[in-house]
């Protein structure tokens, strides 16, 4: 066992929704991008944006602030966050990236019961941090569903 009191931590990408701020576990992270356009797919929800050509990859954009009911808007500091899940790349857009951050398993605290009107599936839990609260979000179970034909070997 190793005496590195950083050694049990994992790295975590903070971004920020409206007022809310999540992360996500880092080694998911391809790349992040100025946001760009993208061409629109028929039928696809609208949480869904479209598509993009990244170097010669076709990737679905998922607009997280639609996803969880927060107006679309645009700012300065709007980016998409290019993540590979299960063996598939797909793009998020979110208000902004905060920083890396680095949370042991124990500053992690479970997510509250919620009643069954609220999905809480995809949060792994709640990251009390330096006068800020993390919503830590299982992003592959986020993302897990029919409109993105995620697979479910995703959730594991």
């Amino acid at each position: 066992m190793s005496a590195d009191p950083n050694a049990q931590r994992d790295e975590f990408l903070s971004f920020r929704l409206a007022s809310e701020e999540y992360a996500l576990d880092i080694l998911q992270v391809r790349e992040i991008r100025a946001c760009e356009q993208v061409t629109r797919i028929p039928d696809a929800p609208a949480f869904v944006k479209g598509v993009i050509n990244l170097r010669g990859l076709i990737v679905p954009i998922v607009d997280l602030r639609l996803k969880f009911g927060h107006p679309a808007a645009f700012g300065a500091g709007t980016v998409m966050i290019i993540l590979n899940i299960a063996e598939r790349l797909v793009g998020i857009v979110v208000d902004a990236v905060s920083d890396v951050v680095a949370l042991l398993p124990s500053q992690i605290r479970p997510t509250p019961e919620m009643g069954t009107t609220v999905d809480v599936s995809f949060i792994r839990g709640l990251a009390p941090l330096e006068g800020r609260m993390l919503i830590v979000v299982d992003i592959a179970r986020l993302l897990a569903n029919e409109e993105l034909a995620l697979p479910e070997e995703a959730l594991s």
